[in-house]
């Protein structure tokens, strides 16, 4: 079955570019990068010459030459295919392998730029820290890819019509109740399945819950399988210690001595370092938030983790769907990690795709005065605080400190109750009040966070 992928229609974009450069898709392994290249291929009527290089290594020889005409040609001739520029799509997958042709990029873009290139590597980011290596900057552009996002996810099963709800939905209006309740259950089987494109297209077609676990497991086991590619082989034990760690730790501050504490810290933040690398975690570092970027207000002391995909991350915990939609009003412990984990997944797909990953969150540690907001989110060139409650109601101090100690009058809160647009004030002794605005929104229209802030904070 053919997954629907957003960026699809991002890469067409990029196809019909007068200005078009080499494109180099980013991203973890099996988050869809070579089956989206072959679908942008089909539907734009264009043959897709597909060359894999951890496969067949031995076709990286065509690339010795600097002259991309000549190197065309000799695949020609290999293939015995006719390649026209304006009917073919250059696709080199797993390039991480002989980066070395990464490097001939620049010379497609500057002597051959008719010719479409596409090129992708799970492990990609290693192959680009090496010292001796070094990209042709400004020659190519960067696509970020991730796992599919909810509404993807509905789309697969059929749920056209509620995420046209979702997308023309206003906060002015009431959500009716079966909708809400239908979303919800909606939301709930996402949890649990995920994102994998792999997993998606199973579960839609069967509904095989067993089998749809036996491939998150799979997954997951085939990143440890890669362990002895990030180039330190002294390090496999303690990666896969922090890799099977990490996913009962979403959601708190990292402290090293929760993962390992035979191990040196300098060891583990390597581990996690490496891990992100191959894009199966992101780090989500502590700023300031006193001004934008954010960026330039990081800690990098102070972190906490979330995993690639919400559906490893159940898998890895072993929480079975039977477990989960069984449960009593969703009463399992790791509920709130899960709810963590999802915006944090959902504001990565929010992320531009020519951008680079990243998240960022606030913490306060004063005696008797901790306070820790979930994220902060950049819009514009707004700050928004954004505070996470897994059920339908919870308190807000962590919200309350962090707009008393910024003067900022905008929030949003994602919950399991319906949408509100509420209007709360803060008594301080000796300030009085502080007034701000809270745009509260159920999980799943986390995706159209953009478009209900840009409607809403005008009139704050």
């Amino acid at each position: 079955m053919q997954i629907h992928r957003s960026e699809l229609s991002l890469l067409e974009k990029w196809l019909n570019k007068p200005n078009r450069k080499p494109l180099v898709i980013r991203g973890a392994r099996q988050v869809g990068k070579s089956t989206l290249v072959r679908q942008l291929a089909n539907k734009n009527n264009r043959f897709c010459l597909e060359l894999n290089f951890e496969r067949t290594p031995e076709l990286s020889d065509f690339f010795v030459s600097n002259d991309p005409k000549k190197i065309i040609s000799h695949l020609s001739t290999h293939f015995k295919k006719p390649l026209d520029p304006k009917s073919t799509l250059l696709f080199l997958d797993e390039i991480q392998t002989t980066p070395a042709v990464l490097a001939t990029l620049r010379y497609f873009y500057e002597e051959y730029p008719e010719l479409p290139v596409i090129a992708a590597g799970s492990l990609l980011d290693f192959a680009l820290r090496a010292p001796e290596f070094s990209m042709p900057v400004g020659r190519i552009e960067y696509f970020h890819l991730n796992p599919l996002s909810f509404e993807d996810f509905l789309i697969a099963l059929g749920e056209t019509d509620l995420i046209e709800f979702f997308r023309t939905f206003s906060i002015k209006e009431a959500i009716p109740l079966p909708i809400h309740q239908r979303s919800l259950e909606l939301l709930k089987q996402f949890w649990l399945i995920g994102g994998m494109p792999e997993v998606v297209a199973h579960y839609s077609e069967f509904r095989d819950s067993q089998e749809v676990d036996n491939i998150k497991q799979n997954i997951l086991q085939t990143y440890q399988d890669d362990f002895h590619k990030y180039g330190r082989i002294k390090q496999i034990p303690l990666l896969r210690r922090v890799f099977q760690t990490i996913p009962g730790l979403i959601g708190q501050t990292l402290k090293y001595t929760n993962i390992d504490r035979e191990s040196k810290s300098t060891q583990i933040r390597e581990a996690l370092e490496d891990l992100q690398l191959a894009r199966v975690i992101h780090l989500v570092y502590h700023s300031h938030s006193n001004g934008l970027p954010l960026r330039a207000q990081i800690d990098l002391k102070i972190f906490k983790v979330i995993f690639l995909d919400i559906g490893l991350q159940c898998a890895a915990l072993k929480l079975t769907s039977l477990e989960v939609i069984n449960g009593p009003d969703w009463a399992w412990i790791n509920r709130g990690s899960l709810a963590e984990q999802f915006i944090g997944q959902t504001f990565l797909k929010l992320i531009p795709t020519y951008q680079s990953p990243e998240l960022f969150y606030w913490i306060r540690e004063k005696s008797q005065s901790t306070a820790e907001l979930d994220y902060i989110w950049q819009y514009n060139n707004y700050i928004i605080p954004v505070e996470i409650k897994a059920g339908k109601t919870g308190r807000l101090k962590s919200l309350h400190y962090f707009i008393r100690e910024k003067k900022w009058s905008f929030a949003v809160r994602f919950n399991m109750d319906a949408p509100s647009f509420l209007h709360e004030s803060i008594n301080l002794p000796e300030e009085g009040n502080i007034n701000f605005r809270l745009l509260s929104l159920p999980f799943y229209l986390a995706e159209q966070l953009q478009r209900l802030v840009q409607e809403n904070i005008s009139t704050d």
